[in-house]
């Protein structure tokens, strides 16, 4: 937990550097948001993490009514919309901090509900991360910014590995049986890998590209990912990271 909630920590800086002022109403490659929508969108979550830890069967119930009344993320970003980006910003501060404190309170494998399936406080946090990351991206590429990749990308690797079977059961195609082996250079130039070795469907390149394939912030066919076997090309086509309704994804040549 220490390591994941310092790595969430630095993943939140580098998101804070590119929020300068003029910055806020910039459209991102996210249909109809802002940089202001993708912070508020951070933050809401953020503030229901800490809810979710903390009182579970309380947030349960919550869940259960907001289903219930169709939940919609564009709603509750359209909702905060009018707030400035300073206040904005204050709001994402303070419940990142309140949710990393209560983080760093839990086991790695004490439970947390979820708008999907409860997982572990250590899964948890890395899906705190990976959605740091992947709306970072939309707002570096608003602003016109290439970041640094790090090897924090190995957490975003690792759920995007770990959400093989949902990503196919969100798109309502059957899970697969067959494994497949993933191996991936990290930004420092060491080996990730994930998957039995004997695997004859493969997925292989940069870490970076991986991670933009299955957080859906490009489209596989710009980036440089060697793919083999029916089972590996059909979880590229569909690969979801996050939790809720199948996402559009990028278009091809979106960022050429």
């Amino acid at each position: 937990m220490d390591e994941l909630l310092t790595d969430l920590r630095a993943e939140t800086g580098d998101l804070e550097r590119l929020l300068e002022p003029g910055a806020w109403d910039l459209p991102t490659p996210a249909e109809g948001w802002t940089v202001r929508d993708q912070v508020i969108h951070l933050a809401w979550f953020d503030e229901a993490a800490v809810r979710a830890a903390t009182d579970p069967d309380a947030f349960r119930e919550e869940v259960r009514t907001l289903i219930a009344e169709g939940f919609d993320t564009d709603r509750i970003v359209a909702e905060r919309r009018s707030m400035p980006g300073e206040e904005v910003l204050d709001w994402f501060r303070t419940a990142r901090d309140r949710m990393a404190e209560v983080l760093a309170g839990l086991e790695p494998k004490a439970r947390i509900p979820w708008y999907g399936p409860d997982m572990g406080a250590a899964s948890f946090t890395t899906a705190r991360l990976m959605e740091t990351w992947a709306h970072g991206q939309d707002v570096a590429d608003a602003v016109g910014v290439g970041r640094t990749p790090t090897d924090r990308l190995r957490h975003i690797a690792q759920i995007g590995v770990r959400t093989l079977p949902w990503s196919f059961t969100v798109h309502g195609r059957p899970v697969p049986q067959t494994p497949v082996r993933v191996e991936l250079t990290l930004p420092s130039g060491a080996g990730w890998a994930a998957g039995p070795e004997e695997a004859a469907d493969l997925v292989q390149g940069p870490a970076l590209d991986f991670c933009l394939v299955v957080t859906q912030r490009r489209h596989r066919d710009d980036v440089d990912l060697t793919v083999a076997g029916p089972v590996a090309e059909e979880w590229m086509e569909v690969a979801q990271a996050f939790a809720g309704a199948p996402g559009s994804g990028r278009r091809p040549g979106q960022f050429a």
